[in-house]
């Protein structure tokens, strides 16, 4: 079944890690998705990173604003760690948050970002068997 309007919410985030933190920064992302894995609410999470450009890209999908605020309130400790380690260069957002929401992501750390804004059109998620 497709879906209209409020779907779950894909968010894609462009970090700079800083010089000579590499290894940090794999270290703190390494034990920010396991914690994440076990206890957040996320229904995806991918990191990739381009080591020649220094650039980190994390893909993370939920099911709703509700579940956002969970993994904040939960993560938090996991998501200071890793931010010791890089900067916000773009966070991208598709679907609609609540505006709440919408506001803290415009300015991760009170700093303005850019990134776009995408309302959900149509889609489904398929999660993996087992």
């Amino acid at each position: 079944m497709t879906t209209h309007g409020n779907g779950a919410l894909l968010f894609r985030n462009t970090m700079r890690i800083a010089d000579g933190h590499l290894d940090a920064f794999k270290a703190a992302v390494d034990r920010a998705v396991s914690f994440v894995e076990e206890h957040a609410p996320q229904l995806m999470v991918n990191v990739y990173i381009d080591e020649d450009r220094m650039l980190a890209y994390s893909f993370q999908v939920y099911a709703d604003s509700d579940a956002v605020r969970t993994h904040w309130r939960l993560s938090d400790p996991y998501i200071k760690e890793v931010m010791e380690h890089c900067t916000v260069e773009r966070f991208d957002v598709y679907g609609t948050p609540d505006p709440d929401i919408t506001e803290a992501l415009n300015r991760p750390g009170g700093t303005p970002v850019p990134g776009d804004r995408v309302p959900h059109f149509t889609g489904f998620v398929r999660l993996a068997p087992g």
